[in-house]
């Protein structure tokens, strides 16, 4: 056996460990459990969602782009105020409240559907309220993980919970696409608003712990400029930031391309929509997967390469002549798309300080999510004007170029950037030094993490 393939065999079984070992803390598992219960019913929730705003409007994809618009426009209005909570508050008290929240909101959705008083405004305020909550839930949660866990077993974690994601996106919409059909609208929000209670009985009943990493100086100061200069002073951070505000706004739109090419392409039903979600969300449980057990950390070329191959996938999902082609295809398009925010996730979330990690996260989900309410409108008027197809070429166009060109950027502000670090004032930093918790690597070591 030669010293390559043994070496391959150590690091592999190093990366189940890692992922079996993640699993081993009671906290976390149960955190994992209570969100993939709720995220079938959130699932379920957004795909009857377009559903039923389709069925109010006569099948307007401008609809159905506002209404993905304003469930995420609270990302853009609030979504940092989210971050500075995280960080000032116990994430498990404010959790208990976001998730309080969600659930009544799908609760009252289901009973004015169920009661048929059901109209396309309620369904806009509602969706509007719901994205309100989901702003100070989304940074809280996500930092959350990396209290429940140590900081070796981030990237793990993080790729497990992206696996539950995405396996909640696989058995939501077609869950969804049945129940529909067999009971209408109205049954799949309120089995979305009982699916709320797993994480709140994980919350209340699994006792609070210290978090595993140092909080940090807290202060009465700038907390947001104080994120924001962490940033952009940190290429590691910029790069992925960046890249998924672009891909974020202009390519990662299915939730609303998918039910457009559904009805108004292959003129399918809930069930064939269902299908097509379900076949995006295998491939991205299947990257969310080779993700936990890869054993490989997160790096920036990882991220480009992943985002430059998505964006020609989504784009070659425009030009698929038939249902079964395009439903083929998505599986490697959620593979990618999946690698993209799961890489993006784990950068952002290993190369921001801890005491900043509640604000670092609330800017990257800003960008991730805040984008939508530009780019959904748009995808639905690109489909109206020049067809559902159009929309998938332009958003996969975008995300090429994208990461082709700021990866140039980035790289090109480092080697700007390091004859001034050289030259810096005596007792300034080293360039490259590891950041807060990775001692014991040298500056070249984190140097080799970002560009190999």
């Amino acid at each position: 056996m030669s010293a390559d393939h043994r070496a391959g065999e150590q690091r592999g079984s190093k990366a189940s460990s890692a992922a079996l070992d993640t699993l081993t803390v009671r906290p976390f598992r149960r955190y994992l459990l209570g969100q993939l219960t709720s995220n079938i019913g959130t699932w379920m929730q957004r795909a009857a969602q377009d559903l039923l705003v389709l069925h109010l409007t006569g099948n307007s994809g401008s609809a159905v782009g506002v209404v993905t618009a304003l469930q995420f426009l609270p990302q853009t209005l609030f979504g940092l105020t989210g971050g500075v909570l995280a960080d000032r508050f116990p994430k498990r008290r404010l959790l208990l409240i976001t998730q309080t929240a969600m659930a009544v909101q799908s609760l009252l959705l289901g009973l004015l559907t169920a009661t048929g008083v059901v109209n396309l405004w309620s369904v806009y305020a509602l969706a509007l309220a719901l994205g309100t909550a989901t702003a100070v839930d989304s940074p809280a949660r996500n930092a959350f993980i990396a209290e429940l866990v140590s900081r070796e077993q981030v990237p793990a974690a993080i790729s497990l919970n992206s696996a539950q994601f995405n396996i909640a996106r696989i058995l939501g919409p077609a869950a969804a696409g049945l129940t529909v059909a067999a009971m209408g609208t109205g049954p799949v929000f309120l089995i979305n608003a009982v699916s709320y209670l797993a994480v709140l009985y994980g919350l209340i009943t699994d006792p609070p712990g210290a978090p595993r990493e140092p909080s940090g100086p807290q202060r009465d100061g700038p907390w947001l400029t104080e994120a924001f200069r962490h940033i952009t002073a940190t290429p590691e951070l910029l790069l992925p930031i960046t890249l998924i505000a672009v891909v974020g706004t202009f390519g990662l739109n299915f939730q609303v391309t998918i039910s457009l090419v559904a009805i108004k392409v292959f003129h399918s039903g809930a069930a064939a929509f269902g299908c097509l979600s379900a076949a995006y969300a295998a491939g991205s449980l299947i990257g969310a997967a080779l993700a936990a057990h890869g054993g490989r950390p997160p790096t920036a070329r990882r991220l480009v390469t992943a985002t430059a191959v998505f964006g020609v996938l989504e784009a070659a999902l425009g030009l698929m002549p038939g249902y079964g082609t395009f439903m083929v295809l998505l599986i490697p398009t959620g593979y990618a798309a999946v690698t993209v925010t799961t890489t993006a996730n784990a950068l952002t979330q290993l190369r921001a300080e801890p005491h900043l990690r509640g604000r670092v996260l609330s800017v990257y989900f800003l960008v991730l999510l805040g984008g939508t309410p530009i780019g959904a409108p748009l995808v639905g008027l690109v489909s109206d004007a020049f067809g559902t197809r159009s929309s998938l070429i332009l958003g996969g166009i975008v995300s090429t170029v994208s990461a082709l060109a700021l990866s140039a950027l980035i790289a090109e502000r480092r080697r700007l950037d390091r004859p001034r670090q050289v030259a810096g004032p005596v007792g300034a930093p080293l360039p490259d030094t590891p950041p807060a918790g990775t001692s014991g690597r040298t500056p070249s070591t984190v140097k080799e993490r970002f560009t190999r």
